[in-house]
């Protein structure tokens, strides 16, 4: 069930959350998705190419980032509306660590229709991966 509208305020903070990505998640990733880039997965084409290193797919950095807001409602069909722009690539080093992904998110405004915005914030290695990230929800 989605928050309900009585109870959410404008600047409330959801819970922020922190995702890991594993070579291995990124394995998993473009089998699931198709997307088998080089890029994701070759240190060597990686960095042919001017990368530092193997990148996440910018499409699974920004599903984890929805997960923030998923995960607050409750009820993903909640979920109206969400964009971000790609700004920085997530680096993935080839060791068991991976690269720990930080997402925050706060209510940016409510509308009279009983939708919400959440602005969203994602950071990688101390500098924002995601920017204009965005969603509309829909309150109970």
């Amino acid at each position: 069930m989605a928050p309900r509208l009585a109870d959410v305020e404008v600047g409330a903070e959801l819970p922020s959350q922190s995702f890991t990505i594993t070579r291995a998640d990124l394995v998993r990733y473009a089998g699931a998705s198709g997307d088998f880039n080089v890029i994701h997965w070759n240190e060597r084409v990686a960095t042919a190419v001017g990368l530092p290193d193997v990148i996440a797919h910018g499409m699974l950095t920004m599903a984890l980032a929805g997960r923030v807001v998923t995960d607050w409602l409750d009820d993903p069909a909640a979920l109206l509306e969400y964009g971000v722009r790609f700004t920085r690539p997530v680096i993935v080093p080839d060791d068991d660590a991976g690269a720990e992904i930080t997402v925050s998110a706060s209510v940016s405004a409510i509308d009279d229709d009983g939708t919400a915005r959440i602005a969203l914030t994602a950071t990688f290695d101390g500098a924002t991966v995601l920017g204009k990230a965005q969603a509309v929800v829909r309150l109970s």
